[in-house]
C-alpha cells in the first residue's frame, strides 16, 4: 500500500516536475487501441464524497492504459479511509495521499499531480465514473488534433443527460450576468445574450474546439500543466476549472470537447451543506474577476457584478438550505454536491 502523508503541506510552491513520460503520443494509440504500456495518471480530489468513491476508484483503475490512480483525502470518515486502504492494498496503481487537511480543490489537484510521472493527466470528480474505453479515446484526441492542450467527454446525469457546465463559454462578468439571472429570455435570439452554459443548445456530434469545460473530467498532457504551472490555489472550490481554461485561451491552447464518448457525474454524494458551496462559489467568482478583468473592466464594475453574485446567494441561500435540511432530516444519506 503506497499512503503517503503530507503533514507539511503548507504554502508550499508548485514544483514543476517537467517532461514526463518516454513515449510520444503516436505510441499511444494505434488505430485507437491502447498499446500495453500505460500513458495516464488519474488524480481525484475527496472529501466526504460518499459510497459512490468505491465504485468510481475501480472504474478508474479498470481503463486502459491507467498507470496511476492518486486519491488525494482532503477529509472522509473512518470507514472510507479504511476502505482507501484496502484498495491500495489490493492495486499497488491507487496511491493515497493524506495528512495536509481540506486544502481545497486546486491545491489538491496539485498535490496529486506531484505524485504522479505518466505522459497524461485526467483530473476526475470522485463521483464521476468513467465508462469502458473512454480514456483511451480522450487521448486519441490529441493524435487528431496535436495543438490541443485539454479534453473532454460529454458529461451526463445519471438519466443520460448532458450535464450542465460540461460545455460553455469562458466566465466574464456579462456571462455571469446573463446566467445567473437569465438575462437570456429578454432576447432569446441575441448573440451578445448567449448563456454561458451550453448544455441547452443542440448537442454536437463531432470532436470541437469549446472554450471552457467543467472540472468533473478534465484530460491534459503532463507537460502542459506544468508550464500553466498547474491550478491557481487561491481558489478554495469552484471557478478553478474556469481559471484553467482561461490560462490555456491565454497561452494560444485549444481545448476540445469530444461528444461521442461520456462518463456519468452522479452529484448530490458529498455531505457539504449547499450554502458553504455556494459561498465558496461566490467567493471565487469575485477573485476570478479581480484576476482576469482588471484594468479592462473599472473597479466599480467589477464589485457591482461581484455584488450581484452575492445578491444571488442571498436570495437562493435561504431556500436551498432549507430543503437541504429537510432532506437530510426525512434520510440523513441524502446529500448534496460538492468537488471537494
Amino acid at each position: 500500500m503506497k499512503t503517503q502523508p503530507l503533514p507539511d503541506a503548507g504554502d508550499r510552491p508548485l514544483v514543476p516536475t517537467g517532461e514526463t513520460g518516454t513515449e510520444s503520443a503516436d505510441q499511444i494509440v494505434n488505430d485507437g487501441e491502447p498499446n500495453a504500456q500505460p500513458f495516464c495518471a488519474v488524480v481525484m480530489v475527496s472529501y466526504h464524497t460518499g459510497p459512490v468513491l468505491a465504485e468510481t476508484l475501480r472504474a478508474a483503475l479498470d481503463q486502459d492504459g491507467v498507470a496511476q490512480v492518486v486519491l488525494v483525502d482532503n477529509g472522509n470518515p473512518a470507514d472510507v479511509r479504511e476502505m482507501l486502504d484496502t484498495l491500495a492494498q489490493q492495486d499497488p496503481r491507487l496511491t493515497v495521499v493524506r495528512g495536509h487537511g481540506n486544502v481545497g480543490f486546486s491545491r489538491g489537484c496539485n498535490l496529486g499531480v506531484r505524485q504522479t510521472t505518466a505522459e497524461y493527466v485526467l483530473l476526475l470528480n470522485p463521483d464521476c465514473m468513467l465508462r469502458p474505453g473512454v480514456l483511451s479515446r480522450a487521448v486519441q484526441a490529441f493524435e487528431q488534433t496535436p495543438e490541443a492542450s485539454m479534453v473532454t467527454v460529454r458529461i451526463e446525469n445519471p438519466d443520460g443527460s448532458e450535464q450542465r457546465g460540461g460545455r460553455r463559454n469562458l466566465l466574464t462578468p456579462w456571462t455571469c450576468l446573463v446566467e445567473g439571472f437569465r438575462l437570456d429570455r429578454l432576447m432569446p435570439n441575441h448573440p451578445a445574450f448567449q448563456r454561458m452554459n451550453l448544455n441547452e443548445t443542440a448537442a454536437l456530434q463531432t470532436t470541437t474546439p469549446v472554450q471552457c469545460i467543467s472540472g468533473a473530467f478534465m484530460l491534459l498532457p503532463h507537460r502542459v500543466y506544468d508550464s500553466l504551472g498547474g491550478m491557481d490555489e487561491d481558489y478554495f472550490l469552484h471557478v478553478e476549472e474556469m481559471d484553467f481554461c482561461m490560462r490555456i485561451k491565454k497561452s494560444g491552447g485549444v481545448i476540445l470537447y469530444v461528444p461521442d464518448v461520456s462518463v456519468t457525474h452522479v452529484k448530490g454524494t458529498s455531505s457539504v451543506s449547499p450554502l458553504t458551496v455556494e459561498w465558496h462559489k461566490s467567493v471565487s467568482v469575485w477573485k476570478y474577476f479581480r484576476k482576469h478583468f482588471r484594468p479592462q473592466y473599472p473597479n466599480l464594475v467589477l464589485f457591482l457584478v461581484s455584488m450581484a453574485v452575492f445578491a444571488r446567494l442571498a436570495i437562493r441561500g435561504v431556500p436551498t438550505t432549507a430543503r437541504w435540511l429537510w432532506q437530510q432530516w426525512r434520510s440523513p444519506t441524502n446529500v448534496t454536491n460538492s468537488q471537494i
